[in-house]
């Protein structure tokens, strides 16, 4: 398998954890109880896709030993 074929799919993956990174600190500004509740759902969504992409990078790594 070539890894260049995952390195679009690390780049999204990436991309999403920054969107919600941006997302929950725009949120922090506002206030209330909505706005709280809010942000604890960005951070758990966060905390996954972080995961996320530590898998992939991990995959990532493993196919490129396995070619080398």
């Amino acid at each position: 398998m070539d890894i260049s074929n995952y390195n679009w799919l690390i780049f999204i993956s990436l991309a999403v954890v920054l969107a919600i990174l941006i997302y929950g600190v725009i949120n922090l500004a506002a206030s209330g109880d909505k706005a709280r509740s809010r942000s604890n759902l960005l951070m758990r969504y966060r905390v996954i896709a972080q995961f996320v992409v530590v898998i992939l990078l991990m995959i990532g790594f493993w196919l490129k030993s396995r070619a080398n």
